[in-house]
């Protein structure tokens, strides 16, 4: 009887290891692998290309509205008490900042460009305390997304269309085709194609070093990486953005 409860206890003790064991390999594997991380963060950074922009122009309150269901969705994540969950409700935490500067700032302050990095920066003070906290996976994909957007910003006021800037946002439907193709011009000048590729190399280079320092098992470097993949995808964006700007014009808006 003694050697049969003793068989049966470690049989059991054999299941809960296995078990326990398959559930911790599922958890690292869930957004740890670098290229999940990397596809979830390209997300998030071309989402409010296709989605926010839009529909911030149209309706900017329900969009603002929608921040606090990201919020939500974060939250919620963040009660499964689980390490899988909890990077991604991290990741939704940062992508909220990120939607709720874009809502403010688009929705009624895009025709005063210098308002558009104050205003993007909102929860930036946030951001910088998450960084030391366990939230900071959230915190690297705001500040990162802050970053790209404020070197954007720089690059439009050094090649000299920021005042495009303005018009374009103000002009019609039929003034602005007109608009557009003049700043298509200025982008083919060689000063501008020499900040625009200045500007793109120290941006690689940047995400490379970050990309080079980080580790794939720690928080860190979990939060390391998501910040290299932003930028990452923040260059491409605007490349192809630029490509459409000088092919056409009329197609690509002008930020």
């Amino acid at each position: 009887m003694k050697e049969l409860i003793t068989k049966n206890l470690e049989v059991k003790d054999k299941f809960n290891y296995e078990l326990h064991k398959t559930v911790d390999s599922y958890e690292r594997t869930f957004l740890s692998r670098p290229i999940s991380l990397r596809l979830w963060s390209s997300f998030f950074v071309i989402l409010p290309i296709f989605v926010q922009a839009p529909w911030v122009r149209l309706e900017p309150i329900s969009a603002l509205c929608f921040t606090f269901i990201i919020l939500l969705a974060a939250y919620v994540l963040n009660k499964k008490q689980s390490n899988k969950w909890f990077i991604v409700s991290s990741l939704l935490l940062g992508v909220s900042g990120s939607w709720l500067g874009g809502c403010l700032f688009w929705g009624w302050l895009s025709p005063f460009p210098i308002l558009h990095i104050p205003v993007e920066a909102v929860v930036l003070p946030l951001a910088i305390i998450g960084l030391g906290s366990n939230w900071k996976i959230g915190s690297s994909f705001y500040i990162s997304s802050l970053f790209g957007t404020a070197v954007t910003d720089i690059t439009i006021f050094l090649i000299g269309i920021m005042d495009q800037w303005r018009e374009v946002i103000k002009a019609d439907s039929e003034n602005a085709p007109l608009i557009l193709q003049k700043t298509s011009e200025n982008l083919i000048e060689i000063k501008s194609l020499f900040i625009i590729i200045f500007v793109a190399v120290i941006l690689w280079f940047i995400a490379k070093e970050i990309f080079d320092s980080a580790t794939f098992n720690t928080t860190n470097g979990k939060a390391l990486l998501v910040s290299s993949y932003v930028i990452q995808t923040t260059l491409i964006v605007d490349g192809i953005f630029i490509l459409l700007a000088i092919l056409q014009p009329t197609f690509s808006g002008l930020v």
